[in-house]
């Protein structure tokens, strides 16, 4: 497979799992709207019957950005070792991490001016 296949293959791969995304986080927003409150002093909600906690999806996120990054960097190693000399993936899998790392810093900085702005509020 020559290269310019290779990096089609590779785009195309990437839009697939940002659709993904896309209707995932549509389909979250949908969930959250359907939420109700089921224990204020442990953050639990139920949707569908489930349940979870803001901490937990918190943690999945971050173990699936730090995921990412250790893929990338096993990828850049592998490249600049010889163990593979595709050098799209080596891209690609550093742009997911910058990506994934970028949007986390992003919902840091928000949840972090979400609780200076409730801390501020007068009682």
């Amino acid at each position: 497979m020559d290269v310019k296949a290779a990096s089609q293959t590779d785009i195309q791969a990437v839009l697939q799992q940002m659709r993904a995304l896309r209707t995932q986080a549509r389909e979250g927003v949908v969930a959250a709207e359907g939420m109700r409150v089921a224990d204020s002093t442990h953050e639990a909600a139920t949707v569908n019957g489930s349940t979870s906690t803001f901490g937990s999806h918190l943690k999945n996120a971050i173990d699936t950005v730090n995921q990412l990054q250790k893929t990338s960097s096993a990828t850049a190693n592998g490249f600049l070792t010889g163990e593979h000399n595709d050098l799209v993936r080596v891209m690609v899998d550093g742009q997911k991490s910058t990506l994934g790392f970028q949007a986390m810093v992003q919902v840091r900085n928000r949840m972090i001016s979400a609780y200076q702005d409730i801390m501020n509020m007068p009682i």
